[in-house]
């Protein structure tokens, strides 16, 4: 199925666009030369946002996103260098989860510190161009006056950049530069992702001065901090209850739960990983059998193939592939390589165990619960006799075990995926090969924040 807006112009048609390749490149060649190029008015989507409200994807036709993606590339090879080591998105030598690693090897030597949490409002639709054009001409970057010219050709009327093509992502790193070097002057521990800081410090004056930079900076750019969200000035320890100030044990930043002790999943993103894995059981096993008459169900006799096909599913999404053999193999000899590509490689830097045995023992307990609830739904419609089949008659003391070692054709179809075995797996890839190795691709894209 096409998406929708291919139809506003052939210019949105990746297949229109691939036959015509040649023709367009000559054409846009020469506007750009004769500085006559402007990009078409690209498509708006309204995105909604898990915290309320919406946000603004621009999508703009096919060859105009290839030469802001083009031009992107080639300011980010002239200038990478210029960047703080504390800017972590939209890079090529950083992502999302060395932002994390490096923000946890340095809190995790303290057992308390200060920890400045703020969330800007609408950042990529509020830059003042005044901020952008000084940034861009008072950190060194290596621009020349083509460069400067198509930027201008890509921002938005009067405030603001593009939020949906490439060159937006350089600009919004470049719109940064001097809130990075300020923060860096003072000595605090910092990582910034796009718009998203966290900033630590174990002297309350320096995060204090931090604060202030943060506020500097929103007038100067004209991005307004929303205080609604942001969480200010907190003291990160292991006993709040007990501190002097307003305290907590953990912060969350790009999808994790942070600690002085340990990485978690934050708990939306927890909740996210629940929904879609109560999702997948629902989907196969309970809602056929929701309507007062069956249709197109298959009546398990022998073999149950509805809940094979939930338990591969289920197994997919978490392992990416993997089973529990690999998975054990792996920990036990030692060398070889292991892709991984289900959810958690999305974050392969938690080590908070208790929450991943959590997460293993609510899986087991979810796919119980629907089993017998599936076993009702089919006595309801007349079939009472399949409580007494596998997997129907295994006990909840058992379940994880008699599933784990039950085989349809030789295979273990239905083992019950480990979070806890996985994680254990992906730690000790990373030792031997790297963050990178261990990460899903599309890390960059994975909706953290939401």
């Amino acid at each position: 199925m096409k998406p929708d807006y291919w139809r506003l112009g052939n210019r949105f048609d990746p297949f229109y666009c691939q036959g015509r390749a040649k023709i367009i490149a000559r054409s846009i060649f020469r506007k750009i030369v004769d500085k006559t190029y402007v990009p078409h008015s690209p498509h708006e989507k309204k995105i909604p946002k898990s915290s309320g409200g919406e946000r603004t994807l621009r999508i703009y036709e096919i060859p105009d996103a290839v030469v802001s993606k083009l031009l992107y590339q080639r300011l980010l090879h002239k200038n990478r260098h210029r960047f703080s080591a504390f800017s972590y998105a939209y890079r090529e030598d950083r992502n999302v989860h060395f932002a994390i690693q490096d923000l946890y090897e340095d809190i995790s030597k303290f057992d308390r510190l200060y920890v400045a949490e703020f969330d800007f409002s609408d950042f990529f639709g509020n830059i003042s161009h005044a901020h952008l054009d000084s940034q861009l001409k008072s950190n060194g970057l290596m621009l020349s006056d083509e460069d400067i010219w198509l930027i201008k050709r890509f921002l938005l009327p009067e405030k603001g950049i593009p939020q949906g093509t490439s060159i937006s992502l350089f600009l919004a790193n470049v719109a940064c530069l001097s809130l990075d070097k300020s923060l860096e002057r003072l000595g605090v521990k910092f990582a910034r992702y796009a718009d998203d800081t966290v900033i630590c410090s174990h002297s309350y004056e320096s995060i204090s001065r931090a604060a202030n930079e943060i506020t500097r900076f929103s007038k100067i750019s004209e991005v307004s901090v929303n205080f609604e969200k942001s969480q200010g000035i907190s003291l990160l320890t292991h006993f709040p209850g007990k501190a002097e100030f307003k305290a907590k044990n953990s912060f969350e930043f790009l999808g994790y739960s942070v600690s002085t002790s340990c990485l978690g999943i934050k708990k939306s993103s927890e909740n996210k990983i629940k929904k879609r894995l109560s999702y997948l059981a629902y989907r196969n096993l309970v809602q056929p059998l929701k309507p007062a008459r069956l249709r197109s169900v298959r009546i398990p006799l022998l073999r149950d193939d509805d809940f094979v096909t939930a338990m591969m599913q289920i197994r997919r999404y978490i392992w990416g592939g993997l089973n529990k053999s690999t998975l054990n193999g792996y920990l036990s000899r030692g060398g070889g390589q292991i892709r991984f590509r289900g959810v958690m490689s999305f974050y392969p830097l938690v080590t908070d165990d208790e929450q991943l045995r959590s997460l293993d023992g609510w899986l087991a307990s979810m796919l119980y619960r629907t089993l017998k609830l599936r076993a009702r739904l089919f006595a309801r419609h007349g079939y009472p006799s399949i409580s007494a089949n596998f997997p129907y008659n295994v006990s909840e003391r058992s379940f994880i075990e008699a599933l784990d070692s039950h085989r349809i054709g030789g295979k273990r179809l239905v083992e019950v995926p480990s979070f806890f075995l996985l994680s254990r797996a992906m730690r000790k890839a990373m030792k031997e090969h790297g963050i990178s190795y261990v990460m899903d691709p599309r890390s960059s894209m994975y909706a953290y924040r939401d």
